[in-house]
């Protein structure tokens, strides 16, 4: 395979490039406060490039790889930049990482007491395949795609038409919010004047709420919140938005399909176009369901 960061991005569509300015550890080995933030951040960023592309599937995986790789490079290497590329391409997702560093890396046994050192033997175990440029400077490694992992009818998560109108709906973080919602839901879809099925459109708020509550919710945590939106379009569909602190979606495709739950599988039945989206700051997550306009059910 050609080293990852000798290919052109030129042209593709699915792609993240970066560059992180480091502050390397005066000693040996370590990681300086300022270096040991950004296998996190970046991990951030790669879960919500892969909510863009519809690839969150393999979030779990990819953030481990990328997490290996980075603090490999910032352990070993001593330049004052490191650069990241994430890519897909021939149905594999690729990231890269260049340090700068003439040396190969390569795999070496870590005792039992070894707090370190078992990175690349992830990496091994994980990716399809991996490996570094003639030069060293670039570690890369791939991890296999599958096809149509997704419902054919999954879109983007953005709107595609302008917002009119909207109501917000404030919910408890408990689940009394899913009673809530139904009721004053209601309220705020007549409010809104949607010419579509109310019923329909009140059941799938109930169920992304519900679905809020049970995963999105951390049990004992204070100070977290819930809270949802209906818009109606300039095309006259009907936006859901629910938005809980968990960042994660596992299995969101699963949910849909009725292999995990119930709940999404219903959403979907009841005309309901579902996706989801990381929300601003990476501090949550959105569920979001689009309704087309039809015969008002009320």
């Amino acid at each position: 395979m050609t080293p990852a960061l000798e290919t052109p991005l030129h042209g593709v569509p699915r792609a993240l490039e970066l560059c992180i300015k480091r502050h390397p550890d005066p000693g040996p080995g370590g990681l300086s406060p300022a270096d040991a933030l950004w296998p996190h951040r970046l991990r951030r960023i790669l879960r919500a490039a892969l909510a863009h592309w519809h690839l969150s599937d393999y979030g779990e995986t990819a953030e481990l790889l990328l997490t290996e790789l980075v603090t490999n490079a910032l352990r070993h290497a001593d330049g004052s930049s490191i650069g990241v590329r994430i890519y897909v391409r021939d149905d594999r997702l690729v990231i890269a990482v260049n340090d700068g560093s003439p040396d190969i890396p390569v795999l070496r046994p870590a005792g039992p007491d070894d707090e370190s050192g078992r990175g690349l033997f992830l990496v091994e175990a994980l990716a399809e395949s991996w490996g570094a440029s003639a030069d060293g400077a670039t570690t890369w490694c791939t991890l296999p795609l599958t096809e149509d992992k997704g419902p054919s009818d999954m879109e983007p998560a953005a709107v595609t038409a302008p917002v009119l109108r909207e109501m917000p709906l404030e919910l408890p973080a408990d689940p009394s919010a899913v009673k809530i919602a139904r009721v004053c839901g209601r309220t705020r879809l007549t409010m809104l004047d949607w010419p579509g099925n109310g019923n329909a459109a009140i059941a799938v708020l109930g169920a992304l709420v519900d679905n809020a509550v049970t995963h999105g919710l951390t049990p004992g945590r204070t100070g977290q919140s819930l809270s949802a939106r209906l818009g109606v379009t300039e095309n006259q569909e009907l936006v859901i938005d629910v938005t809980d602190p968990n960042p994660l979606f596992p299995n969101f495709t699963d949910a849909v399909d009725g292999t995990v739950g119930r709940g999404l599988w219903n959403a979907r039945r009841h005309g309901a176009r579902l996706t989801w989206f990381v929300a601003a700051g990476f501090e949550g997550k959105t569920v979001r369901a689009i309704f087309r306009p039809g015969p008002a059910e009320l």
